[in-house]
């Protein structure tokens, strides 16, 4: 009864996205992208002369990042495999589509019955890994008939998920498909225990390995040093208009040196120009910018993506967007480069940020009051801070050394 329901959701969610296509970008890629799809996946898959293939599955970007760390990590020890990764959403298929650590690169088809059996049945994959919050129950139900090993790795769980619910039993029985769950936290592993899952292993978050290889392979950015010049920076990274609404009051009235690095979360010329005209500092967009012009600007707008890990590696100070409506984004890529974090008030469901405000480099804020109080303070003294931040990432590193061992267990039975 309750899978007849989970479909009918799953039916509807299609319907809905396909009314809403005509009108909306991401909807519209998320229907095209499944076109066809039985088609596209046997081309993809008749180049392959006889390889066992390993699927990997990612919601979006920030989960795909999540498990690259594991991708690159397997395919270093098993070459003889194929990887084939999928996307549920299009911001992470649209921007890793060319991702050249995976040989088959597909979306995700909606989690039906028939589409389940079909998509298993066509890749017959060896092992399957889904990465952080991924539970689906048809694709789970088809793998585990197919005798195909499951691990969900970086999980997390959090007493409000439907699995802790007195009816939450169909989503409590979708976890007993898993052949191995690896978490990031003793919480999770303490809720599952609770509901009678118990091959679960605390492994940490593969987050941790994954900032700290982008930091080590950081690129330079010339125009980013001579913005510099010496001088202190803070870093805006995936701003979003209500991060904007209490950062440029702020700026507007702090008057110690500064400069400022924004990275908006979407490129829009309008909303760049609009916060350039409301800052009192003077400013100036990375694709319009020379050596001697942005020398004598305060703030730098970046109009291009894909260079934020990197930026970071110029800022003594970093404040994180999104934590005011969308989501908090990525503050690991900041805090592995040592520094003090802001970032807006909702954050309890982001386990690095919960441990970095506890430990005293992380700082919320709701209003600009409160912005330019906690700033303030580091700016005074950032040191412990910066020293913490640091720390907490290096003593989290390892997670994908603990999902490998257990690869490694499964591959040794095969």
């Amino acid at each position: 009864m309750f899978a007849g329901f989970y479909n009918t959701g799953i039916f509807t969610f299609q319907f809905l996205l396909r009314l809403v296509a005509p009108f909306n970008r991401k909807a519209r890629q998320w229907v095209d992208g499944r076109q066809d799809w039985q088609a596209h996946l046997s081309a993809k898959l008749a180049k392959n002369s006889g390889n066992p293939i390993a699927w990997f599955h990612a919601a979006s970007l920030g989960e795909f990042e999540q498990g690259r760390p594991v991708i690159e990590a397997f395919r270093a020890q098993y070459p003889r495999y194929k990887i084939l990764l999928t996307f549920f959403s299009p911001s992470g298929y649209e921007v890793q589509k060319n991702y050249n650590g995976a040989d088959y690169i597909v979306y995700l088809p909606a989690d039906t019955p028939d589409n389940a059996q079909q998509f298993v049945a066509s890749v017959k994959p060896k092992i399957a890994f889904f990465i952080k919050y991924e539970f689906w129950y048809n694709y789970l139900h088809e793998l585990k008939s197919a005798n195909v090993a499951i691990i969900s790795f970086s999980a997390i769980f959090r007493p409000s998920q439907l699995f802790f619910k007195p009816w939450g039993s169909f989503y409590r029985n979708m976890l007993r498909y898993f052949d191995h769950i690896l978490v990031q936290n003793q919480e999770s592993i303490d809720l599952l225990a609770s509901i009678g899952i118990t091959n679960v292993i605390k492994a940490g978050d593969t987050r941790f390995d994954r900032v700290s290889q982008v930091a080590a392979a950081r690129k330079e950015i010339p125009l980013a040093a001579a913005f510099k010049n010496d001088q202190l920076v803070l870093v805006v990274g995936s701003a979003w208009p209500e991060d904007m609404n209490a950062l440029i009051p702020f700026l507007n009235t702090f008057t110690s040196p500064l400069r400022i690095i924004v990275a908006p979360h979407e490129i829009h010329d309008d909303e760049i120009e609009r916060w350039r005209r409301q800052l009192t500092r003077p400013s100036v967009r990375f694709s319009q910018a020379n050596e001697p012009e942005i020398r004598n600007a305060e703030v730098l707008f970046i109009d291009n993506v894909g260079m934020l890990s990197s930026l970071y590696q110029y800022g003594e100070f970093a404040y994180i967007g999104g934590a005011f409506k969308q989501g908090l984004h990525n503050i690991l890529e900041a805090a592995t480069f040592g520094m003090p974090l802001f970032f807006g008030p909702e954050y309890a469901t982001y386990q690095e940020a919960v441990d970095l405000v506890k430990e005293g480099a992380a700082f919320p804020v709701s209003t600009v009051a409160e912005l330019t109080s906690a700033f303030t303070k580091q700016y005074l003294d950032r040191s412990k801070a910066a020293q913490i931040s640091r720390d907490y990432v290096q003593r989290n590193i390892g997670a994908t050394a603990q999902v490998m061992k257990v690869v490694e267990q499964i591959m040794s039975l095969a």
